[in-house]
């Protein structure tokens, strides 16, 4: 009880306890720093640690015990982890590793040098979780297999109901949270699942095998994360077990909701930075270069799609006499509505996408958008219309850029509609087409269309 509630305090981090932990290190005043820190979460922990400088933190990690730093390690930040664990011994690693379960061990060995990795892996002193740590790292990182944990609560169909109850109290040690039980035959093949509830009420002779739920969701080893994820936030599962592929059902894992939330977080940071045109993985704390490479080659698109529309500009110049000179003064308009149009389609369509809500042709897709980008765009036009009319008493320049704006509006929905569909189709991530690829193919496309309906109507 008293865990729980120190668990269930906000924690916030101010300067005077950063203070207080920075003065108790430099005085290595132990005893005192241990009793405060063991009122704090260990996410908590890896929080003030990430606000001390490199050798501090190193001297709280080797001060605390294992079980503790160990999942300190694991919540620290990406670029702090890999600092500390340079400056840990090989065994100091094993012993945090052995700590933790099998794939939290495997994400942090996975963070290591090749042949720092297997120097990790030889100290590991739990044979059974080396091998499991290793069957894990064989996997790719973005696949079921390598988002997975080994434990997890499995019996047998084969077993009485007080035989199960037995063996799931020795299981139920080796794991975290119980969230299922799951149910295999002799060949180790998933079953199904086993409701905690029916276990408890049922007799104590009864086979597992007249208990069990059949009907139970499960991915294999190979399955993509991003797919794992959807699955669960759809059916709304704290956990999903992982079977070795769809013929073979043999039971390999489970991944649990925590690990599915680290996902979406990276995959949502991941297209936020698509979205606003930078390549890589990348953050604020990153070298010089690092940002320069990631953000470079969409500036360099933009470079070129401000060159496209100096080019359309200069065929066009002939426009830019006597009254139609007022064409240019709206030029930066039509090219920003075009823009924000062909975004706001896309990061609908990419929205839908990820979350497998756009069903149907392309074409019902595209027929909708039209509309909207058409209703949209009358409703903007007869507000330009009214003001160039007023401002310039001139009825076929107004009527000029008005039925432009419109025509610029309906392509721009098209092209943002279209582009990440396309994309998906083609199995590339969408989330490319909400950022200045749309808009610079827009801004060129609009402005195109602004001048030749414009030519066209005013006869010049």
């Amino acid at each position: 009880m008293e865990e729980e509630e120190k668990e269930n305090i906000q924690f916030e981090l101010t300067n005077e306890l950063l203070e207080e932990v920075e003065t108790l290190v430099t005085a290595q005043e132990d005893k005192t720093l241990q009793h405060l820190l063991q009122e704090f979460h260990y996410a908590d922990i890896a929080e003030i640690l990430d606000e001390l400088n490199l050798e501090q933190a190193i001297y709280v990690i080797k001060l605390l015990d294992s079980e503790t730093t160990s999942d300190i390690l694991k919540e620290l930040d990406e670029d702090n982890r890999e600092k500390v664990l340079k400056n840990l011994t090989a065994k100091e690693i094993a012993e945090e590793v052995e700590e933790l379960d099998t794939d939290d061990a495997a994400d942090i060995i996975a963070e290591l040098p090749e042949e720092r990795q297997q120097d990790v892996i030889s100290r590991i002193e739990d044979e059974e979780h080396k091998e499991e740590i290793q069957e894990l790292l064989a996997y790719d990182e973005d696949t079921a297999g390598g988002l997975m944990a080994k434990e997890l609560v499995k019996v047998y169909e084969t077993w009485t109901v007080a035989g199960c109850m037995r063996r799931i109290r020795g299981q139920a040690k080796e794991v975290t949270r119980v969230h299922s039980i799951y149910v295999v035959n002799k060949e180790e093949k998933l079953i199904g699942r086993l409701s905690l509830k029916d276990l408890i009420t049922a007799k104590s002779d009864q086979k597992i095998s007249e208990l069990v739920k059949v009907n139970v969701d499960f991915v294999n080893v190979n399955e993509d994360v991003e797919e794992v994820a959807r699955l669960m936030a759809k059916y709304d599962l704290e956990a999903i077990p992982v079977i070795e592929s769809d013929d073979n059902k043999v039971l390999l894992g489970r991944i649990t909701i925590d690990d599915i939330v680290d996902v979406m977080k990276e995959e949502a940071e991941r297209d936020y930075q698509m979205a606003a045109g930078i390549t890589g993985d990348v953050d604020s704390d990153d070298s010089i270069l690092q940002l320069t490479k990631a953000r470079l080659p969409w500036l360099f698109l933009g470079l070129v799609g401000g060159i496209g529309a100096f080019l359309i500009m200069e065929e066009f110049k002939g426009l830019f006499t006597g009254k139609a000179i007022i064409l240019f003064f709206f030029t930066p308009l039509i090219a920003a509505m075009a823009g924000n149009v062909g975004v706001q389609s896309s990061a609908i369509i990419v929205q839908g996408l990820v979350n497998d809500e756009v069903k149907g042709s392309i074409n019902g897709r595209l027929l909708k958008e039209m509309l909207l980008a058409a209703l949209n765009g009358i409703v903007l036009a007869i507000v330009l219309f009214l003001f160039i009319w007023a401002v310039e008493k001139d009825v076929t320049t107004a009527l000029a850029i008005s039925v432009s704006l419109v025509a610029v509006i309906i392509v721009a929905g098209l092209i943002g509609t279209f582009v990440p569909l396309f994309l998906d189709k083609r199995g590339i991530d969408p989330a490319i087409a909400t950022g200045p690829f749309i808009t610079t193919s827009n801004d060129i496309l609009g402005i195109l269309l602004y001048f030749w309906i414009a030519k066209m109507i005013l006869g010049i």
